[in-house]
């Protein structure tokens, strides 16, 4: 809103002046309304961004931009999720490996040196994985003469999936609207002013890769380039070794891509020059950008066997034109919404401070770490994770990776890889739970993929069925132990258990929806070949028992009777419990689909062979095959605690090993990366202390200074994203997930409400969570205590429930009963009815 007023010259400041402060005034009140009235869904600032990690995330699972809000340049810095390094992996690398095996079992085994075992691992290593790559950079540039805007805002509404930026200059109001569409694959940015032909502007585009700019007569611009065949990690430097290359002359080229810029004026005038298209004196233009990849599947070369990007390409946007702005809108905010809009969670402001909503996210974030009580902020981080998720991961595309979609370097941290002896997996924790389970289905498409690389390289690398995986993967499925053939530590290098892990996905997918023809088709022949290799793999020790050789635990090591430091020994607690992880799972699997009886009587008696868990003189589960010395107490992975989460094996009724794992977590302590946090919540959870839980939150959302380097103490960056540092997406995934856990669990064959519910969520309400066995559940809470809950049955299964207060469905005589672990309520359900569960 604009006053206008009969002054004279000198007055005309005055006057502007309070007419910009009134509608600031204005505009705030509104937004804070706003954000009252829908939980506070908005990521808010009062100036652009100047770092990436302070720039605002869109995305559609195919195409993700940060957007940076400055005012005379704006820059969007773009992906596309196959744009990758590389092409399909390469077999025959280390033909030499499997014959090393046997020798490292003696070392192991019988000299228990660990020294020997440790090199000779290292010559059973392949290559790197391939690196994920940004796409290119959009710029808009406006003339203001350097004038400061008078009023500037921009956000980030995840509730709608849409980023606005706001700013007034010269008594002028421009705003960009910037969303990405899934159904038409499609970004948008309109750009606009309440001033007619108050818009002149130029755009022009550029990319960290090869590329050339060309532009069309129908005011389009395109980048065409080329991806390279090899980009070596960012931690992988070798003097006189190139390490991005464009050419593999004994392989396969890399990928092309192309992406493109269109304008649709209002009115004004659009022209285009060679590389940039130039806009003046409009009021109104939108901005169609498409962008695709030659990409042609994971075993198709992407130069000569790929897609034609320039068709995919042309045809998004000549498809996106022929609809109108608004139309293009609401089908994007219908698609979004089916999905967001599935789960709300509230927690009440007992202390009722309205006046935080007002401060800029960054701000309030600084506050939040410094000890403010602020509940919203952290059921906004509960939400973000979904959004990110929604954003990242979606059905036809690729899972999310280390960075999900978003990615600005051309050598990325850790190549913004599939790290999966951990990240990829947290990535997709709270996908089932908080109802998403469709954003689920990039990852569960890829392992079959991977299955397929993996049956290689279980049989060259060391002469096994099955198929196995690593520590690090990529778009083509590398399936290898990295390193270079040697140049890797096997602390991480080598890890045998990469794909049993990402199995238990599988089965997780079909335990929270059963569908039965899923785990018929698509997960059980694959569980079933991992634990084909997982019988190769396994040896007797000389008790007797079933033992992996050689084993690490993930990047940690021990201290040997020498006191050297060590990594590569044998049964590490994590193998074991993921491979009895695995078997059960196949054995269940199994016995519900009523096949392969002696194949599953084979795992039964295997299992019951495997080397299991031990208890260490301090009182911890033990991580190693013995009580060894740890190297570092503090050390970010636990991951000899897989058995109480992501597992199942560890629980409040297994009374020894339950105390076992709490210790470890207490000897731990509660330093660590982001993503180490967020598993730790996630850990707390399922020990049911829902207070250290909420202690682990407030430190993942400790606001980190995007100047102050890589401390590698954890937090939150001032756009939300988590601090590894630097950022890594696991974390925001992880801390969604962890709150989801610390309201329900269904891990075991029952389902928990409210099982760690910390002092500072006193009061809420949370709906649309999905529990194991096919239920979505609403519950709202008082004192600490269920008042009542909806359970509404997908697929009619039985229900076992499990409160800390005694409960009974709402009129009728089915009351809970008292038991060691609780309150047990059990009734039969129909599928698509809800039961109203009240408190007694």
């Amino acid at each position: 809103m604009f006053f206008f007023f009969k002054t004279k010259p000198n007055q005309l400041k005055v006057v502007s002046f309070i007419a910009v402060q009134i509608l600031f005034a204005s505009f705030c009140e509104a937004q804070n309304k706003t954000n009252s009235n829908t939980q506070d869904l908005k990521l808010w600032y009062d100036k652009p961004s100047e770092k990436w990690v302070e720039a605002l995330p869109v995305g559609n699972g195919k195409i993700g931009a940060m957007i940076f809000g400055g005012v005379e340049e704006e820059l969007l810095q773009l992906n596309e999720s196959t744009l990758w390094s590389g092409g399909p992996v390469k077999t025959n690398v280390n033909p030499e490996s499997k014959d090393y095996l046997p020798k490292i079992r003696e070392a192991l085994l019988q000299e228990e040196d660990y020294s020997k075992a440790n090199q000779l691992t290292r010559k059973m290593q392949g290559l790197y994985s391939q690196s994920y790559l940004p796409l290119g950079d959009i710029i808009i540039k406006q003339n203001f003469n350097n004038v400061k805007p008078a009023f500037y805002y921009r956000d980030l509404d995840i509730e709608n999936a849409v980023a606005t930026t706001k700013f007034i200059i010269n008594g002028v109001e421009y705003t960009r609207e910037i969303f990405t569409s899934a159904p038409d694959n499609i970004m948008l940015i309109r750009i606009s002013t309440n001033k007619k032909g108050a818009l002149t502007f130029d755009i022009s585009s550029k990319s960290q890769l090869k590329f050339s700019p060309s532009t069309q007569d129908n005011n389009e611009l395109i980048i065409s380039g080329k991806a390279p065949a090899n980009v070596d990690p960012s931690y992988y430097n070798v003097k006189g070794r190139e390490p991005v290359i464009y050419e593999d002359p004994t392989g396969c080229d890399g990928m092309r891509y192309q992406y493109r810029i269109k304008a649709v004026n209002k009115d004004g005038s659009v022209t285009t020059t060679d590389s940039e298209i130039k806009i003046k004196n409009a009021s109104e233009v939108i901005l169609y950008i498409a962008a695709a990849t030659s990409f042609n599947g994971f075993d198709k070369c992407p130069d000569k066997d790929g897609k034609d990007e320039n068709k995919i390409a042309s045809d998004r946007i000549n498809k996106a034109v022929k609809k109108s702005y608004s139309q293009l809108f609401n089908r994007h905010i219908a698609d979004y919404k089916q999905y967001f809009d599935r789960v709300s969670f509230a927690v009440k402001d007992t202390v009722n401070t309205p006046t935080k909503l007002k401060l800029p996210s960054n701000e309030r974030l600084k506050a939040y770490s410094n000890g403010a009580y602020d509940p919203k902020i952290e059921t906004l981080y509960f939400q973000y994770g979904r959004y990110l998720l929604i954003s990242s991961s979606r059905p036809g595309g690729p899972p999310a990776n280390l960075q999900g979609i978003w990615n600005e370097k051309l050598r990325a941290p850790w190549s913004s890889n599939y790290t999966i002896n951990i990240n990829t997996q947290m990535n997709y924790w709270p996908a089932e739970v908080t109802n998403l389970s469709e954003m689920h289905q990039p990852l569960l498409d890829w392992i079959q993929s991977l299955a397929k690389t993996g049956k290689v390289t279980a049989r060259e690398f060391y002469n096994a069925n099955g198929w196995v995986a690593h520590h690090n993967s990529d778009l083509w499925a590398l399936s290898n132990p990295v390193g270079d053939k040697g140049n890797g530590d096997p602390v991480w290098a080598n890890w045998w258990m990469g794909g049993n892990w990402l199995t238990q996905h599988l089965y997780e997918h079909y335990r929270f929806t059963g569908d039965k023809k899923f785990l018929a088709e698509k997960a059980y022949p694959v569980m079933k070949d991992a634990a084909l290799f997982s019988l190769d793999w396994l040896v007797e020790d000389k008790n007797g028992y079933l033992v992996t050789a050689p084993s690490t635990s993930p990047e940690n090591k021990f201290k040997d009777s020498k006191g050297k430091e060590q990594s590569v020994s044998v049964a590490t607690t994590m193998d074991m419990s993921i491979i009895r992880d695995l078997f059960d799972n196949l054995i269940e699997a199994s016995e519900t689909l009523g096949t392969d009886k002696a194949f599953r009587e084979t795992l039964i008696a295997k299992r019951a062979k495997l080397y299991p868990l031990q208890i260490s003189k301090n009182g911890t589960l033990m991580e190693w095959y013995k009580d060894f010395e740890e190297t570092d107490i503090h050390h970010r992975h636990a991951s000899h605690l897989f058995g109480l989460h992501p597992g199942r094996e560890i629980t409040p009724l297994t009374t020894d090993f339950f105390n076992a794992a709490k210790k470890s977590l207490e000897v731990r302590g509660d330093e660590g990366t982001g993503w180490s946090k967020g598993w730790k919540i996630n850990w707390w959870a399922r020990l049911q202390d829902g207070d250290h839980a909420y202690s682990l939150i407030r430190q993942l959302l400790n606001y980190v200074d995007p100047s102050s380097g890589n401390s590698r103490a954890g937090g939150t960056y001032p756009n939300f994203f988590d601090a590894h540092p630097p950022f890594q997406i696991d974390g925001n995934f992880a801390g969604t997930a962890g709150m989801a856990e610390m309201l329900l669990q269904s891990q075991a064959n029952y389902i928990q409400l409210l099982p760690a519910l910390p002092k500072a969520w006193s009061e809420g309400n949370i709906k649309g969570l999905i529990a194991r066995g096919g239920f979505e559940i609403d519950m709202n809470w008082s004192k600490q205590q269920l008042n009542n809950a909806s359970i509404k049955s997908l697929n009619g299964a039985e229900c076992i429930l499990v409160t800390k207060v005694p409960v009974k469905i709402k009129n009728s005589d089915i009351v809970s009963q008292k038991t060691d672990n609780g309150y047990q309520l059990s009734f039969k359900t129909t599928k698509g009815k809800a039961y109203q569960i009240v408190k007694i």
